[in-house]
């Protein structure tokens, strides 16, 4: 795969906002009428079990991706979020030309849903399987120990394709992002994923670009695969290093970063407000291995103006062309591939926002 110029391109077509509510989660209403312009959505779990229809399909230049609907498939695949205490049925159909599967990470699951070949929860070219995955509250066991529960940024993946552990999945762009919220988790007004995937970031050779307003708040997934290490850091923006990314309190000790290590298989997520102290501008996220950032592993978190206008946004010292305008897809050589762009998952599913996805 060529390394292309590390070229500015917009690819808002992923963005999400959560104005509303949807069939997974919800959002406690304000105390009082005097709060209800500042008031933070929240979630909260569903009160039935939920069913998804999920797609495997084959894509340009010998890539996957999982989609919510035929001939739709993305790279990643689409945000499916849930809240503790939520069940969802996930029925897999299997349009591509080879077996593959779904496997979670985070989330609680009968062995005949693990998504691998040596128990046969794998699908076969042109059939379907329902995988069924199940989340917890905290709480104390019987022996009395603490149980953890299983709101955190998690991720799902092929475990088949390519070889048993599903490394030619994970290379041709068979993932996605999987959140589990805890009830009462604040809710994003836009949420994307980046995945750090060797050396590309969304399976793109160049990192996507991401559009969002000043005071939006905005949640970033990160996650890597394949064999590399990796140091995600984003200019302008720092937050907690906790599971949301959000202090609890002013006594919280829980330090607060602007740069996280990542290895293969690790996934994190924060929520900033976006511009928060420094205002509008094309705020840089990328890898900060030197070498990983200076080959394209790079991209801008575009902070926009209540007009919709980037201050200095355009061409960034000869690093490459000008952004599209909001909501075009510029579509160019790696950035072509079904079209993935990298926003937030190209889809969104099972989730408390109403939007794109």
């Amino acid at each position: 795969m060529g390394r292309r110029s590390f070229n500015r391109r917009l690819f808002a077509g992923g963005a999400v906002a959560a104005t509303g509510l949807t069939s997974m989660s919800a959002a406690f209403p304000p105390e009082s009428a005097a709060d209800e312009a500042d008031a933070v959505k929240k979630a909260v779990a569903a009160k039935e079990d939920r069913h998804l229809k999920l797609y495997v399909e084959d894509l340009p230049d010998g890539q996957m991706g999982y989609g919510l609907e035929k001939g739709k498939a993305t790279i990643p695949g689409p945000l499916i979020e849930m809240v503790e205490g939520d069940t969802l049925h996930i029925e897999v159909e299997n349009t591509s030309k080879v077996a593959a599967s779904l496997h979670p990470h985070g989330v609680d699951y009968e062995i005949t849903s693990d998504g691998t070949r040596h128990n046969k929860s794998h699908v076969e070219p042109g059939e379907t399987r329902t995988y069924t995955w199940r989340t917890h509250a905290p709480g104390k066991r019987k022996d009395g120990t603490w149980r953890e529960g299983s709101a955190g940024y998690w991720n799902y993946h092929d475990h088949v394709v390519g070889t048993d552990h599903g490394t030619g999945g994970l290379t041709k762009g068979l993932y996605g992002p999987l959140v589990v919220r805890r009830d009462g988790d604040p809710l994003p007004d836009k949420s994307f994923t980046i995945v750090f995937n060797d050396m590309t970031i969304n399976n793109l050779d160049a990192g996507p670009d991401f559009e969002v307003t000043v005071e939006d708040r905005v949640e970033l997934i990160v996650i890597t695969h394949g064999e590399l290490y990796h140091t995600f850091h984003i200019h302008g923006h720092r937050w907690a290093d906790n599971r949301t990314g959000i202090l609890t309190g002013p006594d919280d000790p829980t330090p607060v970063i602007d740069n996280k290590i990542t290895g293969p298989a690790d996934s994190f997520g924060l929520q900033i407000i976006a511009g928060e102290g420094v205002g509008a501008g094309a705020w840089m996220y990328h890898c900060h291995v030197q070498s990983h950032s200076d080959m394209g592993m790079a991209g801008f978190l575009l902070v926009a103006k209540p007009d919709g206008t980037v201050p200095g946004h355009g061409d960034h010292g000869g690093h490459g062309a000008k952004s599209g305008k909001a909501g075009e897809s510029g579509k160019s050589g790696a950035s072509e591939k079904s079209a993935q762009g990298g926003a937030e998952s190209g889809e969104k599913a099972a989730s408390g926002h109403e939007g794109h996805h």
